[in-house]
């Protein structure tokens, strides 16, 4: 792309930049002025000159992603976004943070042209273009052909003082180190001001040095100067082993006669007055607002042409290698389109009636079943993989091929390690992971999936919901599901854990009670569109008489058995629990009480279900429900009249005894059925 060697004019593209985020804030009378000031030479230089994008298509497979992991300055980012030629009219930089608006307070995947991840929580865009990055090693590393780099763009970001503060930027800085991920380059604006006061408040540290000794590049350079960004960011690309963090010495607020270099300008508009001034400082006219030279536009705009000429090169390099390699290229594009290939599900394990085999063991037999068939399937474990069961035999581990490992450690799972390595070890990085997960699958052409106990979805829960308000393909494994992991004691044992889960919008979580749910809670999983969690037991379960499971799975509740004629309660059970449901059943018969089992493994999908489908289930609002399950029972009140749950933490013992000891039988099921009915009589 040409370069604005004309200083003047370079100066007046800048200055664009600042002026219609500071107009767009001051007409919201609310935002984040301060970053945008003082980032704006930075973004100028990369978008203008070493982003790869179609503005036209904000969809072209092989652009560069740029992530704006301080979505405070999301002014900074609209204002490219118009600048460049996206479709994002300047009537809606007027209308920022209004309500329906394209330019919401911070970025949001899927509401903003050219916007790559929703990002606000600090730290949460930074793992995200970890994952990005993972995702296009991969992808480059499993199709790319000599010759045929078909796969081949880098990820971007500006960080802020904040970003690099958060626990999560440190665990996915170190784990992008450890992999080597050289086309991950960060511009972290270091203005040393938080909203609260200046940095150095809470934060002294060298961070040059601490992310060296992560296994980055860093580059000390001045962000107010195009032409030393221009170096950084020349540096960083040559440094194909490393990624690279170019630490940009700005001024937050650069400009505003009263208010550059104050915390009061991170978060609050400058006021009409101090706009007035700031633009009289930069020799710019006070009137009319969102004014924007014809020249420096011009000069934005050269973004347009260039884009669809490096979309057009690409079409013709992958016409190329379409040629060459047809069935590489079907499958690359049924990836990139988000396909499942023809026949993934052939061959999905079923499990006879009357054995038993723990859900995550279930689950470990359907991931061995289909991960041969979507190769594009990618993920891991937090350190757990023997524990969680989700390890690809065979399939190689996602590493820096460069890496010296020893020959016992490589191939833990089988195969080589390498970029084209299909099992991440993400470390003892929850949070991480599953902020990675979320940058894979906004980066698109992969299925991502992360994996730990159940317990520890309480590290991951910022990402969880950011999955499920950005609606990505993220897959969430979660295993030792209850108080029946047993000796791990309280501090290991979920109890609030699923039902914290639930109250999630947008999120679907699957708790199977058998072999056959799991397969049908997978297939589930992978036909999404949005984020699914899978909850999955520790111990061995017995396999149920569910019939046609994946029916009743994609209902989300279903009846498992039903007495002769009407029932005089209904058991409601999930996971390990339904097995109590069925026993207490039996014996209630005996008893001459009639109950009906349902299976309930999904409220959510559940709730989808018209009103109808719902009565057949749930029965008459007259008979009496009983809800079943090792957790909290807070919520349950949405279907149930009483339930059988753990309102308390667990204990340490062998897990059948601490469920027996906490009413897990089914003798105490037919107790507090029988209680239900005495009270509802």
């Amino acid at each position: 792309m040409a370069v604005a060697t004309d200083r003047k004019l370079e100066e007046l593209s800048i200055n664009s930049i600042r002026m219609l985020s500071i107009d767009g804030v001051q007409a919201a009378n609310s935002g984040h002025p301060g970053l945008p000031l003082g980032a704006a030479a930075m973004g100028y230089v990369l978008w203008t000159e070493y982003l790869r994008h179609n503005p036209s298509n904000p969809a072209w497979f092989n652009r560069d992603r740029f992530v704006l992991s301080a979505g405070h300055g999301s002014m900074l980012l609209y204002s490219l976004l118009y600048l460049t030629g996206y479709d994002l009219p300047l009537e809606e930089l007027k209308n920022f943070r209004k309500l329906g608006s394209k330019t919401p307070g911070h970025p949001e995947i899927h509401m903003t042209p050219g916007v790559e991840v929703t990002t606000g929580p600090l730290g949460a865009g930074f793992s995200n273009g970890v994952g990005m990055a993972i995702a296009e090693a991969f992808l480059a590393a499993h199709y790319n052909r000599p010759g045929h780099n078909v796969v081949d763009h880098r990820t971007y970001g500006i960080v802020s003082d904040g970003d690099i503060m958060e626990g999560i930027s440190m665990e996915a800085a170190a784990l992008a180190g450890h992999l080597a991920l050289g086309k991950l380059i960060y511009l972290y604006d270091q203005n040393h001001m938080t909203l609260a006061g200046s940095a150095n408040v809470s934060f002294s540290e060298d961070v040059g040095a601490r992310f060296e000794a992560l296994g980055w590049h860093t580059v000390a350079l001045d962000g107010l100067d195009p032409d030393d960004v221009r170096r950084g960011l020349d540096e960083a690309i040559a440094t194909s082993d490393k990624p690279s963090l170019l630490i940009c010495r700005t001024v937050i607020g650069f400009g505003s006669p009263n208010k550059a270099n104050t915390f009061g300008v991170h978060g609050s508009p400058l006021g009409p007055d101090e706009v007035k001034a700031t633009k009289e400082a930069f020799d710019w006219p006070t009137e009319p607002a969102f004014y924007v030279p014809d020249p420096a536009l011009e000069v934005f705009r050269e973004a347009v042409p260039a884009g669809k000429r490096l979309e057009a090169d690409w079409d013709s390099a992958f016409a190329a290698y379409e040629q060459e390699f047809p069935d590489l290229a079907a499958e690359l594009k049924g990836a990139i389109a988000g396909k499942l290939p023809a026949g993934w599900d052939a061959g999905l394990p079923t499990w006879e009636v009357g054995s038993k085999i723990a859900t995550r063991k279930a689950g470990e037999a359907v991931i061995g079943a289909f991960f041969e068939k979507i190769p594009t399937f990618i993920g891991g474990s937090a350190d757990l993989d023997p524990s969680t069961n989700t390890g690809m035999k065979n399939a190689g581990d996602f590493e820096n091929p460069n890496l010296p490992l020893t020959d016992k450690v490589q191939g833990a799972l089988g195969g080589e390690w390498s970029y084209a390595g299909r099992n991440i070890h993400f470390g003892i990085r929850e949070h991480a992971m599953g902020g990675a997960v979320n940058g894979m699958a906004a980066h698109g052409g992969v299925i991502p999936f992360s994996a730990t106990f159940l317990v520890f979805s309480d590290y991951m829960r910022a990402p969880i919901r950011l999955a499920a308000i950005s609606q990505y393909k993220s897959i969430f494994v979660f295993t030792h599901d209850s108080i029946a992991v047993g000796e791990d004691g309280p501090t290991h044992e979920p109890v609030e854990h699923v039902m914290s889960l639930r109250l999630i919008p947008d999120l679907t979580v699957i708790r199977p009670a058998d072999g056959n749910e799991t397969t049908a809670a997978w297939r589930h999983a992978l036909e999404a569109s949005g984020p699914t969690v899978l909850v999955l037991s520790r111990q061995d379960l017995p396999t149920l008489d569910t019939g046609s499971t994946k029916a009743g799975l994609d209902h989300g509740a279903y009846v498992l058995s039903e007495p002769d004629g009407e029932p005089d309660i209904v058991l409601l059970a999930t996971g390990s629990e339904v097995q109590l449901a069925v026993a207490a059943a039996s014996t209630l018969a005996g008893d001459g009480i009639s109950a009906r089992v349902v299976s309930f493994p999904s409220w959510e999908i559940f709730e989808e279900q018209d009103a109808a489908y719902k009565r057949s289930v749930l029965g008459s609002e007259e008979t009496p429900r009983l809800s079943i399950e090792a957790g909290t029972t807070i919520g349950w009140e949405r279907y149930a009249d009483a339930s059988v749950g753990v309102d308390r933490f667990g204990a340490s013992g062998p897990g059948a005894k601490v469920m027996e000891q906490y009413g897990f039988t089914a003798e105490n099921v037919v107790l507090q059925a029988k209680a239900l009915l005495g009270e509802s009589t």
